[in-house]
């Protein structure tokens, strides 16, 4: 095939997603709905383009994400638009423009979708990834944060993950959280010049964000940082330690780590990651937690909520790296015609069982048994169906097991029997 030209490569930090690793996406996301269906959860699409107001609002003006990573512009109408970073707050928009506070007390959604965020790009982290996540929106009580937690405990069980340990942690109300950030700063100050540089910067901007540095003399300086459970209220210290009684009570394990922080402005109380030691450095697979003040920051009324999301490229690469069965893609048969003939008697055949619902492919023209056996085994079909001339003779196929190599000739006009 000639080349015509110079190829148009992809944009740096975007990743296109071909077979097979495409039939694991849809497996991810088919897993996902069967779970989050079954705890009452419907999906909710919102546009990828959002005002860029909306993100200032809830992200926070200080925030990375913000300050330095999004796709923002001015429209042909002269309006700041901008990709959506992150789906929550999209999820919180569509809730109070739908006045859905009016008609439910209680709304839970899942998504999932691309986001946009410019940074620069590493293995699991890409500027379009795509998150699925869960809201629910409405009840405040400790045992909704544990049940979101146990919601994504099942899906990981689901997906056959065992190397996902839960972490979680109280940043406490809006109150505690200043007065800590207060005491962290005045601890942080004099070791300003010995952090590393991304930290310098989020010094005065997003000192939380620290928290999050892979730096090792960073991490050195934050071992003897105040400690967020001694500036907790005691209504969040209640909160923290019911979360903890209904997660015990649900079967899901965890961990209490104070170094969890979110960098969104948003987040309230429970603070939540799903991590693993198989990934390295980007070791957060999904991560959540309250954000009771948000509906209220975009206008909406006081509704509290909490949620999570996943990132998927992460948990992609997990589930390869466990060599996880969800790859399998499923081809029931495929079909080796060897003659003209045998295309066009097998072409309606093909079409008869694909109508009820079998997965079969095939070549479309003939070639030699070899070639199409290796087809087939490519195909990591179950089975293959031989057909040629002698066969079409005979009004017959023969069916080859490719896991116990054991074949039998069929009749034709029993070949659907077969999935019966």
């Amino acid at each position: 095939m000639k080349n015509h030209g110079n190829k148009v490569e992809i944009l740096r930090g975007m990743e296109d997603i071909l077979p097979p690793e495409s039939h694991l996406w849809r497996k991810v996301i088919e897993t996902a709905q069967a779970v989050f269906s079954s705890y009452g959860y419907d999906e909710i699409v919102t546009p990828i383009l959002e005002p860029l107001a909306l993100f200032k609002r809830s992200v926070g003006e200080s925030t990375d994400i913000v300050s330095k990573e999004m796709y923002d512009f001015v429209d042909k109408g002269g309006h700041e638009v901008t990709l959506r970073p992150e789906g929550t707050a999209s999820v919180v928009r569509a809730y109070i423009n739908a006045n859905v506070h009016g008609l439910e007390p209680i709304s839970r959604y899942w998504y999932f979708g691309p986001m946009f965020r410019y940074e620069r790009p590493q293995k699991g982290r890409q500027r379009q990834f795509y998150q699925l996540g869960a809201e629910l929106l409405g009840p405040s009580h400790p045992s909704s944060d544990a049940e979101v937690m146990a919601m994504l405990s099942h899906f990981f069980d689901r997906m056959k993950l065992e190397h996902i340990t839960l972490e979680i942690n109280s940043i406490g109300s809006e109150s505690s959280r200043k007065k800590y950030i207060e005491k962290l700063l005045s601890y942080l100050e004099p070791y300003r010049r010995k952090l590393d540089e991304d930290s310098q910067k989020r010094l005065h901007r997003n000192p939380l964000r620290i928290f999050d540095s892979k730096v090792e003399s960073t991490q050195h300086i934050l071992k003897n940082a105040p400690r967020f459970a001694e500036f907790l209220s005691v209504e969040d210290r209640e909160h923290f330690e019911a979360v903890q009684k209904y997660l015990t009570l649900l079967n899901v394990k965890y961990v209490v780590n104070e170094r969890i922080v979110r960098g969104l402005d948003y987040y309230t109380r429970t603070a939540f990651e799903f991590t693993t030691d198989q990934l390295g450095a980007q070791n957060a697979v999904a991560a959540g937690g309250r954000y009771d003040g948000l509906v209220r920051d975009l206008g909406g009324p006081d509704i509290p909520a909490v949620g999570f999301a996943i990132g998927i490229e992460r948990l992609i690469l997990l589930l390869q790296s466990l060599q996880s069965n969800f790859t399998q893609k499923g081809c029931k048969a495929y079909v080796a015609a060897m003659s003209e003939k045998a295309i066009e008697v097998m072409s309606p055949k093909i079409q008869s069982l694909r109508q009820k619902g079998i997965h079969v492919e095939w070549d479309y023209e003939p070639k030699s048994l070899k070639s199409l056996m290796k087809r087939a085994d490519k195909s990591g079909a179950e089975m293959v169906i031989i057909v040629g001339d002698d066969e079409i003779a005979k009004q017959s196929v023969i069916v080859r097991n490719l896991v116990t190599k054991e074949q039998k000739e069929v009749k034709l006009s029993d070949l659907e029997n077969l999935w019966n």
